[in-house]
């Protein structure tokens, strides 16, 4: 026997996400990421220890994909210029691209895409406060590094300092290195274009945007192999968080709700619901004071049955 939800318990369907809501939460939560990103910026001297222990870290286990990376982009340009607008750009483009890509043809899917890729991104942020670390460009000359984007920054419109434009390198943290958000913002597009992507070029995207990216940020020698592992695992936590961060915005706005709704008036348990005007009806009386109107006409109830019977018998006389 088929299952029936009585009326009015049906679980409402959750509602489609509204653009303008969403944009100034996005702006928000990356506003708070550059903010933090630029004012955490702690002590250079601690930042280079901590990227020099990442190279002997490395080192211990026999991994140097970023020297020969590195090399290969300084001495052929049409390598090294390519990689450097990837870096400085793409994760500018492809991410919000990719967001916008969710909420307009898969909006099912919008929130949790949503809300990873923010969880994920705050993470980062403690990783960037609690381990400033020191890129490899960043190091001593003797470390064999060379930094590309300073090296081609007569090709982009980014200065020798950064990534940043020309005259604000100063304006940016250059020891946010672990983890590397833009492995990590790179593996989520990723996810996204194979799981929910139609064509076989979106999910070769998917496959290759992740992986080219990590190649890039060895090669522009801003980022080591452990830091690109540890954008991955960044979002690997925030894939698994994400569900407990949904269940809680939607507590706190179930709570905001209920505090601005007046309270509702509670039924009284004795007050019986008035029926035809609090007059009773019988059965066949189809309105309700039909019973009064007929009595004060003097049209009594038992008056037709009586008149019905006496006009019986004078026809059988």
């Amino acid at each position: 026997m088929p299952h029936t939800e009585t009326p009015g318990t049906e679980a409402a369907p959750p509602s489609r996400p509204r653009w303008w809501t969403e944009l100034p939460l996005i702006v928000l939560v990356y506003a708070c990421y550059s903010a933090g990103r630029l004012l955490v910026r702690g002590s250079v001297s601690d930042a280079v220890d901590h990227g020099l222990a990442l190279l002997h870290a490395e080192q211990a286990l026999y991994l140097n994909a970023e020297h020969p990376l590195n090399r290969l982009f300084t001495r052929e340009p049409w390598l090294g210029v390519p990689a450097d607008f990837w870096y400085a750009s793409l994760h500018y483009v492809v991410t919000p691209a990719v967001l916008i890509w969710v909420f307009r043809a898969h909006a099912a899917h919008y929130r949790a895409a949503r809300t990873w890729l923010m969880t994920s991104t705050f993470i980062g942020l403690i990783g960037f406060t609690l381990l400033p670390t020191c890129p490899p460009r960043l190091l001593a000359p003797g470390h064999g590094f060379v930094d590309t984007m300073a090296h081609y920054s007569s090709y982009g419109w980014w200065g020798g300092e950064a990534s940043a434009p020309r005259g604000l390198g100063g304006m940016t943290n250059q020891y946010a290195a672990m983890p590397s958000l833009h492995v990590g913002w790179a593996l989520w597009c990723g996810v996204l274009l194979w799981r929910h992507g139609r064509t076989r070029w979106a999910k070769a995207a998917g496959v290759l945007y992740p992986l080219i990216t990590t190649l890039v940020v060895m090669g522009t020698a801003n980022h080591y192999f452990l830091d690109a592992v540890a954008g991955a695992a960044v979002m690997g936590a925030g894939f698994l968080l994400a569900p407990y961060v949904l269940r809680a915005a939607a507590r706190a706005r179930a709570l905001f709700a209920a505090t601005r709704e007046p309270a509702a008036a509670a039924p009284s348990a004795t007050r019986a619901p008035i029926v035809s005007a609090e007059c009773q009806t019988s059965a066949g009386e189809r309105f309700p004071r039909q019973r009064e109107q007929r009595t004060a006409s003097g049209d009594r109830p038992d008056a037709a049955p009586a008149s019905a019977g006496d006009s019986a018998a004078a026809a059988t006389r």
